[in-house]
């Protein structure tokens, strides 16, 4: 018998039940009672925990949960019960079941341009939904996992850039009917996933709706999803969609994966990501951590008898001489000059005659200051005498002492080396926006920048200071400009990633030609972790200029490659995982 109107309005806050599902079936003549389901979704399974009889039955499959996989079981009546099995081995997990009824639904009043949705299809598809993935910090998919969608299996759907084609936003969606013949005729939500560089509003909401109506249009009557308690921006969306809270349980079973679930805020819970990704390698290997002041990152990491200090990536291991050959720009120059590398001119500025005299000779001027770091005070491409002293006045409030260099094109590359090795490679993209023929570039700058903050946990937004405004003025173009639908507008010439720029993988395209011109600049500063920016065509070209040495560079920019796991086998060589 199906739910009418009036029977989901009284079925609202009643959690599912074993009890309650067997009894639907009962109505149902001649149907047979609900089997006990497990439905693999190729990160792991969901166990529909109203369809196990037995909570000592659904413990123990809990317990049959593979390495490197996470089991769910949601919709557990009574957890007390389950958790009563194995205590030392399950959690309950700490999220909250959010449901909407599509009585309630309300599709959108505006439209969202730029992208489409489609299903997953084909062995790319899957790679780029693994790439977004990892870059959230969720589990790949194996699709060989998957259950079939004839027996009830998931629905990954993903939202392509019509411009591109890349893969900017994940989903994946249970037919609950098809799974196990749920007489209320439910679905639920998983693994929603939006690329944190993405420019294109609104891609987790579309995500979220296409869901909604795709289920509306089969016929069925709700849909589920489960959020962390505490992700307040997932939980707006929600609930300007209509959904609202269930009194439900899942449960989860104790692993790696789910350590901060169960154990709760650790000593890394206020750190920045820097400093955090470090902190997690570190626990991993049971490597002591005393988090010595949050807000700076500083670390003290002990083990064997060895203890060493940290400000993120910056340890003891880097003296004091090379952290001053990175922070002084004048002497990265010298160093790199004596080992035979490419670099552009320099000279540091003077008076407006010596500084226009500069300019004349390279008819394209980088200004920025001898010590600064995070992009602060830097001015590229600059073509005029003025350009270049009003450039020098916004420089000097972080420096006194200002530099000029040559301006060459090219792409940003950073190169992270460690242990005088090439860890990871990444062009870097200056921020951008792209218009929707209806938002000033001031708005679309702010939601790019709160998006930008949401991703990074503060530590990257698009500033809207001279530097911007001067790129914007380059262009024709100001605040309150309205650019065309689809089109893309560079609103920073520094490709900083906190000021709001992007960073694309290039680590296993990286020419040889660069990756040595890398480890000879590491020698030639004598710093055994560091980040070198280069200017170059193309990572898979050897041409390149160096333009400066980090010394503190941030080892989460470059995930997925290993580069916490290759900066704590440096300081701790013994902690190695040796397969």
């Amino acid at each position: 018998m199906r739910a009418n109107a009036f029977n989901q309005r009284l079925l609202r806050g009643q959690p599912p039940s074993y009890e309650r599902l067997q009894a639907r079936f009962a109505e149902d003549r001649g149907a047979e009672l609900c089997q006990p389901l497990a439905v693999h979704c190729g990160w792991g399974r969901l166990l529909i925990g109203h369809t196990f009889p037995d909570a000592a039955v659904l413990a123990q499959e809990l317990l049959t949960e593979q390495p490197g996989e996470r089991d769910i079981a949601l919709y557990v009546a009574a957890p007390q019960q389950v958790l009563a099995q194995a205590p030392q081995q399950l959690f309950l997990d700490p999220s909250d079941t959010l449901r909407l009824w599509f009585s309630d639904y309300r599709p959108a009043r505006r439209g969202f341009r730029g992208y489409r949705i489609r299903r997953a299809q084909n062995a790319a598809d899957w790679q780029a939904i693994n790439c977004l993935y990892q870059m959230r910090g969720m589990l790949p998919i194996d699709p060989a996992k998957l259950t079939p969608r004839h027996k009830g299996g998931p629905t990954y759907w993903l939202a392509e850039d019509e411009d591109s084609g890349a893969v900017i936003g994940s989903v994946m969606g249970l037919n609950h009917q098809k799974a196990y013949r749920d007489p209320e005729n439910g679905s639920s939500l998983w693994c929603l996933a939006v690329d944190p560089q993405c420019s294109r509003p609104g891609v987790g909401e579309v995500l979220v709706r296409h869901l909604i109506e795709h289920f509306m249009s089969r016929g069925l009557s709700y849909l589920d999803l489960s959020v962390l308690h505490d992700n307040r921006q997932a939980k707006g969306l929600y609930t300007k969609l209509g959904f609202r809270e269930l009194q439900t349980f899942s449960i989860k079973r104790k692993n790696g994966i789910n350590q901060t679930l169960f154990l709760g805020p650790g000593p890394q819970a206020e750190l920045n990501p820097y400093a955090r990704i470090i902190v997690d390698e570190a626990l991993r290997r049971g490597i002591e951590v005393q988090v010595d002041d949050a807000e700076a990152g500083l670390l003290t990491l002990s083990h064997g008898g060895r203890r060493i200090r940290c400000r993120e990536s910056l340890s003891d291991l880097t003296s004091a001489v090379s952290m001053t050959l990175c922070q002084d720009k004048r002497l990265t120059h010298r160093a790199l000059v004596r080992a035979g590398l490419n670099v552009p001119a320099q000279q540091l500025a003077g008076s407006a005659a010596d500084n226009a005299a500069f300019l004349a000779e390279h008819e394209r001027v980088v200004v920025k200051p001898v010590d600064g770091e995070q992009g602060q005070g830097v001015a590229v491409d600059l073509l005029t005498p003025t350009e270049v002293q009003d450039a020098i006045e916004r420089a000097k409030p972080f420096d006194s002492r200002v530099l000029l260099e040559s301006f060459h094109e090219g792409c940003d590359l950073r190169i992270l080396v460690i242990g005088f090795e090439v860890v990871a490679a990444a062009i870097r993209r200056p921020a951008e926006v792209i218009g929707d023929g209806r938002h000033s570039i001031g708005d679309l700058i702010d939601t790019q920048s709160r998006r930008r903050q949401a991703a990074t946990s503060g530590e990257s937004r698009i500033p809207k200071d001279a530097e911007t405004l001067r790129t914007l003025h380059a262009a024709g173009l100001d605040y309150d400009s309205i650019l065309p639908q689809g089109q893309h507008l560079a609103v920073r010439k520094t490709a900083n990633l906190h000021t709001g720029g992007s960073l694309e993988d290039v680590t296993e395209v990286l020419h040889p030609v660069l990756a040595d011109a890398a480890v000879k600049a590491a020698r030639a500063l004598d710093i055994p972790v560091v980040g070198l920016d280069l200017l170059v065509p193309a990572a898979d070209r050897p041409e390149h200029v160096f333009i400066e040495a980090n010394e503190r560079a941030g080892l989460a920019n470059h995930e997925p490659q290993p580069t916490a796991e290759r900066f704590i086998d440096l300081l701790f060589p013994l902690s190695q995982v040796i397969n």
